[in-house]
């Protein structure tokens, strides 16, 4: 018998078994996966790196080579002479053991391949039937019943819902980035009424501050920053555009609207002046203004930044892969790049930024704005004469003013676009002129559309898109439970994560296109539904069984957002001052922080700048705020939709010792001095209470006030460190208050402010 005979008969006898009891393998969940993380590189997509004829992703190319049927692919996975094992162990690539004996059931199940095997996130989503679940009595809307009949699979019951006081403090974190007031935390608790969750989360989607909290996720994902980045970072001023964007998130523009807008709102037909602002959405990259630089060179790179941008954010996709070459997982050639990158490439613009200021194209903004007249909202036409760029080496161009915001605007005569090799800019493939297309393995243009950002932002916003309407109702989630539906809310092509709850992800993305793309009624749905109000204690059992929830068995849990940590000690300080919109504003910073990169100081703002929300820090991209990159916010150089999550000895050494939190402590211990008919005790609770939206727990209060008491003790014969501890920050202590007392008290506020539960939303 060969040896190769003897393989197959050890390997079926052995798996037989297991592959009849089995649950059968679905190709799209949990083969092609595999098949991409440890095959595609060498059989895959890229011609340039593929080893053999073989393609594994194409059903047609293993089908014809018969890899499957004549036991060569069981060959290579069950063999131990490395001439044969796959991968080869000189390749890098890594077949974990469970993937390997994943693949050999697969084998062993008959290797089913579907005929219509293209990856789930390019078939459009079909809305499916909402199952019927036995908890449905327990079910606030379909989201639970998507949930439950999951949950039933798995044998998991569904947590009991948070108390009232936490879902309230989860809810108002979630929808304004800001904690409830304790006036509307005891309302809330007074109100017996079924209808009184739904009653505030109504409140808070008509809040100004939610158009403010929503948009700090799209000022990430857009890179939106006060400075160019690069070695110059020079300043700009693009505020108008963030300040459009709040207003377009508290007016609930429809989500279609909101993309086109910002895609191409300066070829609409019925354009006016804040769809031409929309479009600053693709002048949020970097600049380069570097002596000696190319313009040519830079120019590409700002088309490429537009191109990544919009397949991150819109399409899940990693288009920056197929840059250089043909993408080496997903279904993108090189050439379908540069058909997206022709949208873009008609921009007036220069390649090197002015020495300070805005690069043009760039509109004049009305001394009156945002509260603009009739006449005041006209369309606008860039000076030509300030536009001095088209992709030629030319003297610096004319900068704009503080008065001014980027915008886009096409040129007259669109430039020509070429494949670059290897993504060069002076390394055209000048055989073959390239027009605006998009990929073939998305599909669904219409011919109707032209062929510009219009009609690419039409593409987009097409009900049968594949991507746009889940990638969107994903982050959506993700913004809510912590993680989206699929993790990798940046990739959905191939490498990513497949959907835990893939029925339900097409449910919404159909529901959002059915409501028509209105956001607020999708955040209403989610944060409304038994799966979000669900407590998120978790018994040992199901920490072990689901550690990252995403069965979602309880509700979530998640730190605050860096902005919200911030914003959270303001607020319940009362410090915070909540004016909407305007220039952005330098709060406490080290003074010789700019040192590194400049010989400028930073130049912190006085009075109530320094006490503005976090979303309106100045944000220099290569010196971002510590306090914000101390708990992971993005360095806005990129488009990112996901933030990493650390935990580090710096975050709590931030809390201690920050000038905002421990002036906020202070301000937070005379709020409760304030009320002089209490005891330090009364204090000591209705601060915790305030920061932690509860009151605390008998040891928790006993450890509080054994401090307090120390910390009296300490002060009293020490006042010298009581004055300097009340002195941080920029408004003054109240000197009416006992000076020990008051500093004690500072110390216990600053400890309630060092919890996880304060960071924390439960």
């Amino acid at each position: 018998m060969s040896r190769f005979n003897t393989i197959c008969l050890v390997v079926i006898a052995t798996m037989t078994s297991s592959a009849m009891s089995a649950a059968p393998l679905s190709f799209s969940r949990d083969i092609k996966p595999i098949l991409s993380d440890s095959c595609y590189h060498c059989h895959g997509p890229d011609d340039t790196a593929r080893e053999s004829e073989l393609r594994l992703d194409l059903r047609a190319s293993v089908f014809e080579l018969k890899v499957l049927t004549d036991g060569a692919m069981l060959e290579h996975l069950t063999s131990n002479d490395p001439d044969v094992r796959m991968p080869p162990p000189d390749s890098k690539r890594i077949l974990r053991t469970e993937d390997r004996q994943t693949l050999i059931l697969w084998i062993e199940q008959g290797a089913p391949w579907p005929t219509d095997d293209r990856h789930w996130a390019f078939v459009p989503p079909q809305r499916p039937a909402v199952p019927t679940s036995k908890k449905k009595d327990q079910a606030a809307n379909a989201i639970d019943q998507f949930i439950h009949a999951r949950l039933e699979q798995e044998n998991l019951t569904p947590a009991k819902r948070a108390d009232k006081a936490t879902l309230l403090r989860r809810v108002t974190f979630d929808l304004i980035g800001l904690p409830p007031s304790k006036q509307d935390l005891e309302q809330f608790m007074a109100d017996p009424s079924p209808a009184a969750y739904e009653q505030a989360v109504d409140r808070l989607l008509n809040d100004p501050r939610y158009g403010e909290h929503m948009a700090l996720d799209w000022l990430e994902a857009s890179r939106y920053a006060d400075t160019d980045g690069y070695q110059n970072d020079r300043l700009r001023y693009m505020w108008v555009w963030r300040d459009w964007l709040i207003q377009a998130i508290n007016t609930n523009m429809p989500f279609d609207q909101f993309i086109t807008e910002q895609m191409a709102g300066d070829l609409l037909p019925n354009r006016d002046f804040y769809t031409q602002v929309a479009t600053g959405f693709n002048r949020n990259h970097r600049i380069n203004s570097e002596g000696g630089s190319i313009p040519d060179e830079w120019i590409v790179e700002y088309v490429a930044d537009r191109v990544e941008t919009m397949g991150t954010m819109f399409l899940g996709l990693t288009l920056n892969c197929s840059r250089c070459h043909n993408h080496k997982y997903d279904p993108i050639e090189q050439r379908e790049f540069y058909e997206l990158f022709a949208f873009f490439n008609n921009i007036a613009e220069a390649g090197l930024g002015p020495n300070n200021g805005n690069s043009p194209p760039f509109i004049a903004v009305p001394a009156t704005w945002p509260h603009l007249t009739t006449a005041q909202t006209i369309f606008i036409v860039p000076d030509p004469v300030k536009i001095q760029v088209v992709q030629t080496s030319v003297p610096r161009p004319q900068s704009g003013s503080p008065k001014t915001v980027m915008v886009l605007h096409e040129l007259e005569n669109p430039r020509d676009t070429y494949l670059l090799n290897r993504g060069q800019y002076d390394q055209p493939q000048k055989s073959e002129k390239l027009t605006p297309a998009i990929p073939q393995a998305i599909g669904g243009w219409d011919p109707q559309w032209p062929r510009n950002r219009l009609g690419l932002a039409q593409w987009l916003t097409s009900a049968d898109h594949p991507l746009t309407a889940r990638v969107t109702i994903n982050r959506i989630w993700q913004h809510f439970f912590g993680t989206g539906i699929v993790k990798t809310s940046e990739n959905f092509g191939v490498q990513g994560e497949y959907p835990s709850h893939p029925q339900l992800l097409d449910w919404l993305a159909t529901e959002f296109v059915a409501q028509n793309w209105n956001v607020k009624a999708m955040h209403r749905l989610i944060v409304t539904s038994d799966t979000y109000r669900q407590s998120s204690a978790a018994s040992a059992e199901l920490e072990q069984q689901d550690p990252e929830n995403k069965l979602l068995a309880r509700g979530p849990r998640k730190r605050l957002s860096p902005y919200a940590i911030r914003d959270a000690a303001l607020f319940n300080s009362g410090l915070l001052v909540e004016d909407v919109g305007g220039p952005s504003v330098k709060p406490y910073m080290p003074p010789q922080i700019w040192r590194s990169i400049s010989n400028a100081a930073y130049q912190q703002d006085q009075g109530a700048k320094i006490y503005r929300r976090s979303m309106y820090t100045y944000w220099r991209r290569t010196v971002p705020p510590p306090t914000m990159m101390a708990f992971n916010a993005s360095s806005r150089e990129t488009c990112i939709v996901r933030n990493d999550q650390t935990n580090t000895p710096l975050q709590a050494l931030t809390m201690m010792n920050n000038i905002t939190f421990v002036e906020t402590a202070r301000l937070l211990a005379q709020r409760e001095l304030a009320n002089t008919s209490v005891t330090a005790a009364t204090r000591v609770v209705s601060g915790f209470q305030r920061i932690t939206s509860r009151k605390p727990t008998g040891d928790e209060f006993t450890v509080l006030m054994n401090d307090y008491d120390a910390y009296i003790a300490d002060f009293a014969a020490d006042l010298d460190s009581a004055k300097k501890l009340l002195s941080i920050g920029a408004s003054p202590y109240n000197q009416d208050y006992d000076i020990s007392e008051l500093a004690a008290l500072t110390l216990i506020m600053n400890t309630i402010l060092n919890l996880d539960e304060a960071i924390t939303q439960n």
